[in-house]
Parts: C-alpha cells; sequence; structure tokens
C-alpha cells in the first residue's frame, strides 16, 4: 500500500473509503499535549472534559467521550472525506484492504431500512457457508449467542471474521424461518476482478474496487488472458466503484496507455506534481477500448476514466460520475484507529479538476440495472394493525406502528451475479449501457 512518490509512512489512496497524498502538512500554530491549555479555546475544551466528569448525573464513558470530541473536531470541517475510523473499524478495513481474513465465503448488505443488520448478499463456491447452505437473501439473526437483527453491519462483519479454523455458530432467517449452522472460519480472498468473454470475442473486466492490495496482479492477469485469447475489442467496467488505492488506479490505466501522465496531485500551495506516468510495456493492451461509469463511480476509477478519456485511449460510456477528485492522507493512531485527511486534489492529464463535477462520459446513458423500488407511506390505521394492500395484483403486508402510521419499501432490483469469485455474470440486453456499449464496439 505504500507508495513511490516520497518514501515516508503514508499511504496513498484515492477512494471514498480511503486516501492518497504523500505529503504531510505541518500546521503552524497546531494544538500539543503541552500546549492545549495555552488559548481561551483550549482550556474551556479541558475544563468542560473535566466538569462532566465531576457534575454528571450519570457515568461517563471515557472513551466514547473522547472520541466524540475526536469526531466533532473533523466534523468541524465539514469534509466527507476527513474522518476518523475507530479501532473495529479500521480492523476490518484494513483486512479488507489486505484481501484475505478467515470468514466464511459471503458478502452482506444491511437487511433493515435503517442501514442496521445483515442479510447475504451473495455466497461464493467451495466455502465454509456455501458448504452449509447458506443462501442469497438469508438474514442474520443471532452470531453464537449474541443478537445481531439491529447491530450495526461493521460489528456483524467483525463477528462473523476470526481466526482461520475457529468454529462460529450463527441463526439465520429463511423466509422468516430460523435456522441454526455450524461453520469453520476458513481463509477468505477477495477477488475485486471478474471477466468473461462476449459475444463477439469482446472481452469484458468488471473492476469492483481499487482497495486491494491485490487488485494489481489480479487486474494484469485478467489482461493477459484477454490477450491470450486474442481479444481486440475490450470493456473495462468501473460501475460503482467507489475507488481505492491510488498507486492500483495509476496502473490500471497504464495497461491501456504506453505514454504521458495519468494523474497529477495539487496540494494546498498549488504546487503541481505528476504522481502517476504511463510506461509502455509488452503487456498493455492495445485493442479498441470502452470504459462504463455510472454516478457510483469515485476517485480511483475517475482517475482511470478521465485519464483514458483526456489521451482519447478509451470512449467513456454511462452516467456522470460521482465527482470524487481529492486524495486523502490515511494516518495510524494510537488506539487502533485511523485518521484519513483530505491533503490534495487530483487533476487529469489534460489539468482537469474534477471534484464535485464529475467525468462526463462521450455517451451518456442511464443505468438500468437498478429500479426504483415500490415504497409507500400512509396513516389512519388502528395502532399495530397488519394490512394488506394490493399493488399490482400483488398482496403486500405492512403493520401499523403505535400511532397508525405504516410504510413499506419493496426490494430493490439486484444484478444477477456469480458465486465463482472472478467470473463475471452480465446481461446484454437489460444492462442498457453495456448494450450501448456493444453496439458501438460492431
Amino acid at each position: 500500500m505504500l507508495c513511490g512518490m516520497k518514501p515516508n509512512r503514508l499511504a496513498i489512496i484515492a477512494g471514498t473509503l480511503a486516501v492518497t497524498a504523500a505529503v504531510a502538512y505541518a500546521q503552524i500554530s497546531a494544538y500539543t499535549p503541552s500546549n492545549i491549555g495555552s488559548t481561551p479555546t483550549g482550556k474551556t475544551f479541558i475544563e468542560v472534559l473535566n466538569d462532566l466528569n465531576k457534575y454528571y448525573l450519570y457515568p461517563v464513558d471515557q472513551e466514547k467521550l473522547l472520541r466524540g470530541a475526536i469526531n466533532g473536531a473533523i466534523g468541524s470541517l465539514d469534509d466527507e472525506f476527513t474522518y476518523y475510523s475507530e479501532p473495529a473499524s479500521n480492523q476490518i478495513d484494513q483486512q479488507n484492504l489486505q484481501g484475505e481474513f478467515g470468514g466464511i465465503g459471503i458478502s452482506l448488505v444491511a437487511a433493515n431500512a435503517d442501514g442496521t443488520g445483515g442479510k447475504v448478499d451473495n455466497v461464493y463456491k467451495d466455502n465454509p457457508a456455501a458448504k452449509a447452505g447458506v443462501q442469497i437473501g438469508d438474514v442474520f439473526v443471532k452470531i453464537g449467542d449474541k443478537e445481531v437483527m439491529t447491530a450495526k453491519l461493521d460489528e456483524i462483519v467483525k463477528l462473523v471474521r476470526g481466526p482461520v479454523g475457529s468454529e462460529i455458530t450463527v441463526t439465520f432467517a429463511r423466509n422468516g424461518k430460523p435456522f441454526v449452522v455450524k461453520l469453520k472460519r476458513d481463509t477468505i480472498r477477495i477477488i475485486s476482478v471478474e471477466e468473461t468473454i462476449l459475444p463477439g470475442n469482446v472481452g469484458y473486466i468488471a473492476l469492483n474496487t481499487f482497495y486491494n492490495e491485490k487488485v494489481i496482479p489480479q487486474f494484469r492477469a485478467a489482461v493477459a488472458d484477454m490477450k491470450k485469447k486474442n481479444v481486440d475489442k475490450l470493456i473495462l467496467d468501473l460501475r460503482d466503484n467507489g475507488g481505492g488505492l491510488l498507486n492500483a488506479g495509476v496502473d490500471v490505466a497504464d495497461q491501456f496507455m504506453q505514454s504521458g501522465p495519468i494523474v497529477s496531485l495539487r496540494d494546498r500551495d498549488k504546487n503541481t506534481e505528476v504522481y502517476g506516468k504511463a510506461t509502455k510495456q509488452n503487456t498493455d493492451y492495445t485493442g479498441k477500448l470502452i470504459v462504463l461509469v455510472n454516478k457510483n463511480s469515485a476517485s480511483a476509477s475517475e482517475v482511470v476514466s478521465g485519464a483514458l478519456q483526456d489521451t482519447k485511449r478509451a470512449t467513456i460510456v454511462g452516467e456522470q460520475t460521482f465527482g470524487k477528485g481529492v486524495a486523502q492522507i490515511p494516518i495510524t493512531l494510537p488506539d487502533g484507529g485511523k485518521v484519513a485527511i483530505v491533503a490534495n486534489e487530483w487533476l487529469t492529464p489534460l489539468g482537469r479538476q474534477i471534484h464535485k463535477k464529475g467525468i462526463t462520459p462521450d455517451v451518456v446513458v442511464k443505468d438500468t440495472r437498478y429500479t426504483l423500488p415500490l415504497n409507500f407511506t400512509g396513516g389512519g390505521a388502528a395502532p399495530n394493525t397488519t394490512l394488506t394492500i394490493t399493488v399490482d395484483g400483488k398482496p403486500v403486508t405492512v403493520t401499523a406502528d403505535k400511532d397508525g402510521k405504516f410504510s413499506y419499501t419493496g426490494e430493490v432490483k439486484r444484478p444477477t451475479r456469480s458465486s465463482t469469485q472472478g467470473e463475471a455474470v452480465v446481461d446484454t440486453q437489460g444492462d442498457a449501457i453495456l448494450k450501448k456499449a456493444l453496439e458501438l464496439l460492431k
């Protein structure tokens, strides 16, 4: 994860979850442990903490109090990309970054509308969960003796992961009926690259995230596989890829470019430095190239698509991208947490700054893979009663709360995905962006 721009202890990442920039800034007149009480504001901060401990009616959780102060300090910047991760979250984050951990071989999404709970989003072949009969849609009820139906998703992930060879008992619910499985954790490897061959010998590579230290060899292997299969028309799918390691983004772009800058970083003093340059290699793919993006393509995905668009190396197809054009420095903290601090903005080869703007595709097409689910709210029902409403000929059941209000949100359309890691499954007819890409390659 260490990048070679300037040797130091800081990593460089470009993603909605993480980081980039190799220069740490010294703050003039910054607070230190020895001088924090030298200003009225600093003295006030210390006194408030002491007064809470001295006078507050209820016991004060010291860790929660101080972490609240940390988040309050960062929140005062009003910058969504400068953030603090608590130790437990950072531990999961680091496992994801390493691309390997002890687990059961599933991916998860929140089970509840408020983002809590856990539901199985995919089950991967030849892993503990698949062997135990766990299925997509199964909802976590308990892990061991701990009830997790309203737990934070990160908490569920932390409980599911553990040492390879250790055992875990999970109570799931399927169609409302609970069942228990005992699983032995195994080594789970995150495969972030999926590939397949489409009709007409068109190659397809989907890159799901750049936040995996193993992305570079995985992507290089996929490109080599395409060349081995004599592919001269290739689709690179960066939709829903929120970014990650900046050096991984540079390496991916370099697989398609032979020379020139890929991305530059500019600091707060407006000093600009080229971060990545393309080099001509025998392993480069030189055939026709189309890149797919959508509104969730961010940061390192925009680095790649911006570089390939500026150099006219690829045609960009899809939706306006997210528009994250800043880079963060990640710093590991004494408590095991992490702070990511925005320190640079990045520029495309033509000097475009795309923060809060995004990249406009050469061919704009709406992403039809996801549809807005049926949802409604109502009131006036008897408290706690169950109502069945017919919508489009189908019964929908809701339960009113104590005030007689009720709401319903249907399932979001879920694109079909392979249970074999590294294998891509696509819909060449129902996926409008992919369909347009194939038309352009004819």
